[in-house]
């Protein structure tokens, strides 16, 4: 089970020393957890379509080479939305073939750089498509697939900020304001090169349900093109990601299983073979496998509540800690050899380094009583946390690890990302540019 796998990682974490006094926050990844949920996903799409499907890893949810690598060897390609993105994929050796290219704000660069690479784009308005047509006329040879991003505004979930698909979104094209549909219709039958339709109508927070809603107006939106230009203009639909997590449990729900019956029952056309497919999920792949680990370094009470001060906090878990309601974070807790902490669980709060009251991991929360030494685990941070850290108090990066549990019971680490220096963040900090605003 995932969780032993994490319990002999912990306690081999602490054996093998990778929570010194000068790197107190450390990251593991189960390899074998990723390689899992890779294979489910597509496992869950052949189940329901012989179509070619193209699993593009949104790279934002993880943006680590080593990862991306993992990810193509395990068959997927990469979903990029900025230039750094795309450099990470190539870095990783995704091959433009399955690589897709979205963002709400391309530079004409960024368009031409991912045209002469031969990678697919998906065009979020119409001035930007008005770019892509100066681009395609230009060249001397057909371009690679574009597609253009349609909201279907079919609603949001449960946290705003992440509501891809609501009536006001700045996403794509919106499908239901006045004049748009026909006007959509008409760019495709202009363009004899725009052959896809991209949509993302899910995330967290947002019901299987309603994210099926957003890829059935896609589609029948492709069937509406293809009538009026009386061939198969479109030939393959973007259906986007943002499969919900469960935050709160082991329990993995919804599935990838679900979500692709849902929609073989809800579109079956979409599945008949006469679309190519392409899903970008992130989160879903990557959430339940990643593990921060941090020592506490001291406990306290203040008032008539027990405070445990880590050195995990807003800078590995920065919605956590901003947004807590939206972003709750399970927490486990081991003692100083590594092993799951017994005794009678105490209301704690668990508390960051940052020089702020907010910045806690978790609030009352039922834990063992902790003490200095101990070490404390957040939980499903595999995606967002840990590889996108916030600099607050000019706190370093942590090291990343990736953990394998060999059938003798024994965890072999790899090396992901190294702990940042010090003298790193006074570089980046202008370290060798201060006298630059006193020089005459």
């Amino acid at each position: 089970m995932a969780s032993d796998r994490r319990d002999q990682a912990v306690r081999a974490a602490v054996e093998h020393a990778l929570l010194p006094d000068s790197q107190p926050v450390v990251a593991l990844l189960d390899t074998a957890g990723v390689r899992a949920s890779a294979a489910a996903l597509r496992a869950a799409f052949a189940a329901v379509t012989d179509a070619p499907v193209l699993h593009a890893f949104a790279v934002k949810a993880s943006p680590l080479v080593p990862v991306l690598r993992l990810l193509y060897e395990e068959g997927l390609g990469a979903e990029v939305a900025s230039p750094g993105e795309l450099a990470l994929a190539r870095a990783a050796g995704v091959p433009p073939r399955m690589t897709v290219l979205d963002s709400p704000a391309k530079t004409v660069a960024e368009l031409r750089e991912a045209i002469d690479l031969g990678i697919a784009v998906n065009a979020d308005n119409p001035q930007e498509l008005a770019r892509l047509d100066t681009l395609v006329a230009a060249r001397a040879t057909a371009p690679p697939p574009v597609g253009l991003r349609v909201n279907a505004q079919v609603g949001g979930g449960t946290i705003d900020a992440l509501s891809t698909a609501t009536d006001t979104s700045k996403f794509g094209v919106a499908l239901r304001d006045p004049g748009a549909r026909a006007w959509i219709v008409r760019a495709f039958l202009d363009r004899p090169w725009l052959t896809r339709l991209h949509t993302h109508s899910g995330s967290q927070g947002v019901p299987l349900a309603r994210m099926a809603d957003g890829v059935r107006a896609v589609y029948e939106l492709a069937e509406e093109i293809n009538e009026a230009a009386g061939r198969r203009q479109v030939d393959t639909i973007d259906l986007g990601g943002g499969l919900p997590v469960n935050f709160a449990s082991d329990e993995e729900t919804p599935t990838y299983e679900e979500y692709a019956r849902l929609l073989a029952a809800e579109v079956p056309g979409l599945f008949d073979g006469r679309y190519g497919l392409v899903t970008e999920f992130g989160r879903s792949l990557l959430a339940r496998h990643g593990t921060v680990l941090a020592r506490v370094e001291y406990t306290k009470t203040s008032g008539s509540r027990a405070i445990a001060v880590t050195h995990a906090g807003v800078q590995v878990a920065t919605r956590t800690v901003y947004a807590p309601a939206s972003w709750p974070l399970r927490i486990a807790a081991y003692d100083a050899k590594g092993l799951p902490k017994e005794g009678p669980a105490v209301d704690q709060d668990v508390a960051g380094p940052a020089c702020f009251a907010g910045d806690l991991l978790a609030v009352a929360r039922p834990l063992p009583r902790l003490e200095p030494g101990d070490v404390v685990a957040a939980l499903d941070t595999g995606a967002y946390y840990f590889a996108h850290h916030y600099a607050y108090n000019s706190l370093p990066r942590p090291a990343v690890y990736g953990y394998t549990v060999r059938p003798d019971g024994t965890v072999r680490f790899a090396a992901v990302r190294p702990p940042q220096p010090v003298a790193e963040i006074v570089a980046e900090s202008g370290g060798e540019l201060r006298d630059a605003l006193v020089a005459e």
